[in-house]
């Protein structure tokens, strides 16, 4: 998908269903996998994205809530929680079909933050292509008038951050009495930012007959108590992150304008012992301008991202593991399940919204008792992420100074000078095979808009 804005309500698009008359064999899922219990057009939409193995959180938690129990998951963001959770909801929503009645949705997901609840509302729209469901993402900082527009349209599942939500609530905008499903994800970080009067005055107006899913990093006891009020004999799923050996990883950030990273990246990498490389970017669009930049430099190097076909996926990884490839530029979810050996240097060109991300990438290096480096780009408005990975990893990290682009603006950033600004790209809502495409568009759903 060509946008490459964060996919929040989008006005509503009425979708008829997708023919492909000439697409590519799309692989087959193994019958012992728990994908197999998936309708075939989720199936297929999973097979497509090249995720034929689960991830433990998934296989472990799908069987038990597609048979309808309540689930209490305790798992970190990269464990693949996400299409836990999205893709038994797509299913109960596709194979119980009804059109969902206006300012009624079907069901609800509760995200701390507005890149969380973009990220989910990405995952509905990738795996729900082939499916008639429709959704949209509402979080504050931006006009509610379109948000508003697009729940009174009627749309069966509404992600959504807590306070924006329960504004539109007591503003009569939306109304929960026709509720099937709740999923609230992150409850250990919601907690911490303040948002538990809103939990429970939320709650409070949900349906009690409801199947509820509760995911938590923790198992706090604040935590717990929380899910007792909102789970029903649930099933307990934990799940160990990978701990990645951070300390034969030698990490630092450089403070550098957003300008001019590109020079910077390929100032670094005249240095001939940078010599496999993955560079993280957080848009799509930014991965294809960054191998442009390094191609021009006479750097080889092929990006992969949410728009690559598998086959072009799978002939990058190809040419970067034999090494015809130098730098490997990618998005956290192309890069999902990657596993390369001997990669030299993880380059955080941009630096993850989430924390715990920045552990995730950096542990692709110094993997099977080798050393490795990670090196972090920071811009101003970067400089609060770099702020929640330290206070994550529990140390600085290191900076280096001695670069020809040092910026000191970005450096000793604070306040809004900190924080990326808020984009205003609400349009209503989004209807059609996992939410349709972006505003002015048709046609068969849409793949991620920002990995």
């Amino acid at each position: 998908m060509p946008n490459t804005k964060l996919p929040t309500s989008h006005e509503p698009h009425h979708h008829r269903p997708v023919h492909v008359p000439h697409a590519k064999p799309v692989p087959e899922i193994p019958a012992e996998c728990v994908f197999s219990t998936l309708i075939a057009p989720l199936q297929r939409a999973v097979a497509e994205e090249g995720y034929l193995t689960p991830t433990p959180i998934q296989q472990a938690a799908l069987p038990h809530v597609l048979a309808g129990r309540d689930l209490f998951g305790v798992a970190q963001t990269g464990t693949g929680k996400t299409a836990a959770f999205t893709l038994p909801l797509l299913q109960h929503l596709s194979k119980h079909q009804h059109r969902a009645t206006r300012s009624r949705p079907r069901a609800l997901i509760l995200a701390p933050t507005r890149e969380l609840a973009a990220q989910i509302g990405d995952s509905i729209r990738t795996y729900g292509r082939y499916v008639q469901v429709t959704y949209t993402v509402i979080f504050g900082g931006v006009g509610q008038s379109p948000q508003v527009a697009a729940i009174s349209r009627g749309v069966d599942i509404v992600v959504a951050t807590p306070g924006r939500l329960l504004d539109l609530m007591r503003q009569g905008h939306v109304h929960f009495d026709q509720l099937e499903v709740l999923i609230l994800d992150e409850a250990d970080r919601m907690l911490d930012m303040g948002f538990i009067r809103d939990i429970r005055a939320i709650l409070a107006a949900l349906p009690k007959k409801r199947h509820s899913l509760f995911f938590s990093a923790t198992m706090a006891p604040e935590v717990v108590e929380l899910a007792r009020a909102m789970v029903h004999d649930p099933v307990h799923v934990t799940i160990k992150p990978e701990q990645p050996t951070v300390e034969k990883i030698v990490q630092k950030v450089m403070y550098v304008d957003r300008a001019q990273k590109d020079v910077l990246l390929a100032q670094l990498l005249k240095d001939p012992s940078i010599n496999r490389v993955i560079a993280f970017v957080q848009m799509k669009h930014a991965a294809d301008k960054v191998v442009r930049k390094l191609l021009d430099a006479g750097i080889s190097a092929v990006a992969i991202h949410g728009n690559k076909s598998q086959g072009a996926r799978t002939q990058a990884l190809a040419g970067f593991k034999s090494g015809k490839i130098r730098v490997l530029v990618a998005t956290d979810i192309a890069a999902r399940g990657l596993d390369v050996d001997d990669i030299t240097h993880v380059i955080n060109y941009d630096l993850p919204h989430e924390p715990e991300t920045y552990v995730h990438r950096i542990g692709r290096t110094a993997r099977a008792g080798a050393s490795g480096d990670a090196v972090s780009f920071c811009c101003a408005e970067e400089r609060d992420f770099l702020r929640d990975i330290e206070r994550l990893i529990r140390k600085a990290v290191p900076v280096d100074l001695d670069h020809a682009f040092h910026c000191e603006a970005a450096k000793n950033a604070t306040g809004a000078a900190a924080r990326p600004p808020p984009r205003n790209h609400n349009k209503g809502g989004q209807r059609g095979h996992g939410g349709g495409r972006p505003s002015g568009g048709r046609g068969g759903g849409g793949r991620r808009s920002h990995r």
